[in-house]
């Protein structure tokens, strides 16, 4: 089990979520398209999961329709983290019962304050956070 799945294909920005995170005293599983991300989500059955919007093979709302179809990922929280910010990409994710939504850029801060506030974990130390 992990505590966060990262869905992200751009690596620069996966990879820094998950020092980040890791740094926190998370542990993160990544997954760089949606059809790994549901892979990823049977294998380690994260407590969360910090989706991408725009991804390869499948999109981020079809892997969150896909999770909230599936009982076994009824307690997991989903915060959608992308660059479409629209109001229609918002509402989507809402509809689809998303735990909460992160418009890119994004402050690192920002991202570890709502994994804590949803995880309920200890304050991170991580000095970059």
């Amino acid at each position: 089990m992990r505590d966060i799945l990262i869905v992200e294909d751009e690596q620069a920005i996966s990879e820094s979520l998950e020092f980040i995170l890791t740094r926190c005293g998370w542990s993160v599983g990544v997954a760089r398209d949606g059809e790994a991300a549901l892979e990823a989500a049977l294998r380690f059955r994260p407590r969360m999961v910090l989706l991408d919007i725009m991804l390869p093979k499948r999109g981020g709302l079809d892997v969150l329709k896909a999770l909230r179809s599936n009982e076994a990922f009824a307690s997991t929280s989903v915060v959608i983290l992308t660059a479409r910010g629209q109001q229609y990409d918002r509402q989507a994710a809402m509809d689809l019962k998303a735990d909460g939504f992160i418009t890119k850029p994004y402050a690192n801060g920002e991202v570890v304050d709502a994994v804590r506030r949803i995880l309920d974990s200890q304050p991170c130390s991580a000095a970059h956070a």
